[in-house]
């Protein structure tokens, strides 16, 4: 029988986010896994050979693709899922979209330009109304999409339903960061065991400016900034998988803590997003529970992909206090770009039978 799914390519596949797409897209109904894209060291290599396989068994099919240099000559595929560093990608995701592709990037690198849409379905579907400045003022017939940072991930899902319905003016982030958030082999064992550092580097500017872009409005084929403050510090800690960001929130209509629960728990996101393959029902999950979320016992709630938000409360400086979590490389990197991809098959943009 013949796989009418849309091929798709992995660029950066022997890394941590890499490989998470590789899990992820296993069985997609939408997506098959076509190509793998990786540094010159592994090009020509079976998969197999090539990456340090981190978790569970390898799908054979993909242990046995030939990797294949990051240019759009070699890889064919119209969606390109990049897991690429920053510097990498600045010249391997434009060259993609020149070639006419659909780049779902990881990469921090075109996230805050003004024509580039940063993205998480449910939050800002609307933002993809970037695309067709960004094709025509850089003269490209694809696309580079982006996802945030992993903890901006975390904090604008829990903050989008509050900030829709009461209007958020300040917030304060302290996240505790997942070793896995560094990559592979990331942070040495004998720095972080039994240990916190507090320090990630340019993580807080990061998510200071993200927010903001992911919560602002679209204005024409622009965005138009959240206009609320975000102070933000990052953390370090000996989790596995899974970053936790301790919210304080000032509002401009203050809700009590029982309202803010009862906009959370309901919230349901974007119309467009739901009941799409990746797309987690709910979003958000709101825990009663005065120990949740905790990453060992919540990371894969959604298959990864929900938000889980406890410990909703009044807070003694600004009006509320909430902690949230979700999977850092699933719903803030691999997973998100899926379903970023998902939402532009469902609305047409990339056509389900390519030519």
């Amino acid at each position: 029988m013949t796989d009418t799914r849309i091929p798709v390519a992995i660029l950066g596949a022997t890394g941590a986010v890499g490989q998470t797409f590789i899990r992820c897209l296993r069985a997609h109904p939408w997506f098959r896994i076509a190509e793998l894209g990786a540094s010159e060291r592994s090009v020509g290599k079976r998969y197999a050979e090539a990456a340090h396989w981190l978790e569970g068994d390898l799908d054979p099919d993909v242990a046995a693709i030939v990797v294949a240099p990051c240019d759009p000559t070699r890889v064919t595929s119209p969606v390109i899922f990049c897991g690429l560093d920053a510097a990498t990608a600045s010249e391997v995701e434009p060259a993609f979209a020149r070639a006419g592709r659909f780049v779902f990037s990881n990469a921090k690198t075109f996230r805050m330009d003004a024509d580039v849409p940063l993205m998480i379905p449910e939050v800002n579907a609307d933002h993809m109304a970037l695309i067709a400045r960004q094709r025509r003022e850089r003269g490209w017939s694809g696309a580079i999409v982006t996802n945030a940072n992993c903890s901006s991930t975390t904090a604008a899902v829990a903050m989008a339903p509050l900030h829709e319905r009461f209007g958020i003016k300040t917030a304060f982030a302290a996240t505790l960061q997942a070793v896995s958030g560094a990559g592979y082999p990331g942070v040495a064992s004998l720095d972080i065991l039994g240990n916190i550092i507090p320090y990630i580097g340019e993580e807080e500017p990061k998510i200071e400016r993200e927010i903001q872009k992911m919560l602002g409005k679209v204005s024409g084929e622009a965005i138009a900034p959240a206009a609320f403050v975000v102070s933000a510090h990052a953390n370090r800690v000996p989790v596995e998988h899974g970053h936790t960001v301790c919210l304080s929130l000032g509002f401009e209509d203050a809700p009590t803590p029982e309202q803010a629960i009862k906009v959370l728990a309901e919230w349901r996101g974007a119309p467009a997003v739901r009941g799409l393959p990746f797309a987690p029902e709910p979003p958000i999950r709101v825990r009663s529970e005065p120990d949740r979320p905790q990453p060992r016992r919540d990371v894969m709630e959604g298959r990864g992909m929900t938000t889980v938000v406890g410990r909703v409360r009044a807070d003694t400086v600004l009006d509320l206090r909430l902690v949230a979590m979700s999977h850092n490389t699933i719903r803030g990197a691999a997973g998100g770009s899926i379903l970023n991809a998902e939402l532009m098959v469902s609305t047409g943009e990339i056509p389900r039978r390519p030519s």
